[in-house]
């Protein structure tokens, strides 16, 4: 008997597949961060796995979004950081 489920890194790849024609459309800049985007979704292979969706692209969004929002975090404690650096007395 054959797989009747494909593994979840063959779904995000075919989704990527997918999108080959908007992303051919995009500019050079915007190609690479749609690139960067399934990227993002690739560290959460794990859990696209377990998710069981019906809609494949939904844990794909999430883990786009879990990763972008990872960052805009770790950016914030950079600025929050650099001000108490520019408010420090004897400045």
């Amino acid at each position: 008997m054959g797989r009747t489920v494909l593994p979840y890194s063959a779904v995000l790849e075919a989704e990527y597949g997918r999108w080959k024609n908007f992303r051919r459309a995009l500019r050079r800049e915007d190609q690479q961060l749609l690139d960067d985007l399934f990227e993002l979704a690739r560290r959460h292979v794990q859990a696209g796995a377990n998710s069981s969706m019906p809609i494949a692209f939904h844990p794909i969004l999430m883990s786009m979004l879990l990763e972008l929002l990872r960052l805009i975090r770790r950016l914030e404690l950079k600025l929050a950081y650099l001000e108490t650096l520019s408010h420090a007395p004897g400045d």
